[in-house]
């Protein structure tokens, strides 16, 4: 079993350019199998208010929430770098709720790691966590969570003046204590800019090839959730295709009488029956 990564492997892989790879899941087996696999994070996103709970969207979700999913996925996956994603209104409140929140994730769920959304504005959230002895993943660019203020999912940074500022954004987290910083959603440019500014290792979700990491929901590039899909995810197969097959599979066996066939029952021991006839018979004499 591989050994789960730490901080100073992933600026070591940053500074040896070999790409690391997290994938955003929500529970025991997905982190079973991913782990399998042989990625080196796990990230239990906000994104389960769409892709679990069927929200329009990541506000809803409750740290509760979070707290459940993230300790499913560390039973299933233990020897994975696993981050917990703060949810909306955790840590957007004060510097006190961020540290808290973040603490829960540690004690409750033994994650590695939390990540929070926003520039610069969320330096002194991102600093006390860090001085709290947690280690914080800064996540900019497009931030579903205040995707409103943006006007909607639209791509971040794509003007020289927006990857100037996406740079700004990215170089003040790294100052406050982040430990990785998150590009969602900005042309490869700028992608390619942060990653060469920065000391410490970025991580794409739609942001280039030439960040340090990749990240894509495993949702997604396993075709599971049909409502969309990103630009950005490849999808490598398509489970959910396979899924509607096996479930109607089912349905149509069971009314013909396919299934279940011989194979899929349970015998009595032999001799059993003739003594369970017996006692049948026994009983509709006696009750006559």
């Amino acid at each position: 079993m591989a050994k789960k990564k730490t901080v100073l492997d992933f600026l070591k892989m940053k500074e040896n350019g070999e790409k690391f790879t997290e994938l955003a899941l929500y529970d025991y087996t997905s982190a079973l199998l991913a782990e399998q696999a042989g990625l080196e994070m796990i990230l239990v996103g906000d994104s389960m208010g769409n892709v679990v709970y069927g929200y329009d969207g990541t506000v809803p979700v409750t740290m509760d929430q979070m707290i459940y999913h993230a300790q499913a996925v560390r039973r299933g996956a233990p020897n994975v770098f696993l981050v917990g994603d703060l949810p909306f209104l955790a840590y957007q409140t004060s510097v006190e709720d961020a540290v808290r929140n973040a603490g829960r994730f540690y004690k409750e769920a033994s994650v590695d790691a939390v990540k929070l959304e926003g520039g610069r504005q969320m330096c002194p959230q991102i600093r006390a966590i860090s001085d709290a002895g947690m280690l914080v993943m800064a996540h900019i660019g497009l931030t579903p969570q205040s995707a409103a203020q943006l006007g909607g999912f639209k791509v971040q940074g794509n003007t020289a003046e927006a990857a100037m500022r996406v740079l700004a954004d990215a170089k003040a987290l790294e100052a406050a204590g982040a430990f990785m910083v998150l590009l969602e959603g900005v042309p490869a440019e700028t992608g390619k800019l942060v990653t060469e500014e920065l000391k410490v290792p970025t991580i794409s979700v739609g942001a280039g090839p030439h960040c340090d990491g990749q990240a894509v929901l495993l949702s997604d590039i396993i075709g599971m959730y049909p409502v969309f899909t990103p630009k950005f995810a490849k999808r490598y197969v398509t489970v959910g295709d396979d899924i509607v097959k096996a479930v109607s599979q089912f349905v149509s066996e069971t009314k013909s009488g396919v299934y279940p066939a011989p194979e899929h029952c349970y015998k009595m021991k032999e001799g059993e029956m003739e003594k369970l006839e017996a006692m049948l018979r026994e009983r509709r004499h006696s009750h006559h």
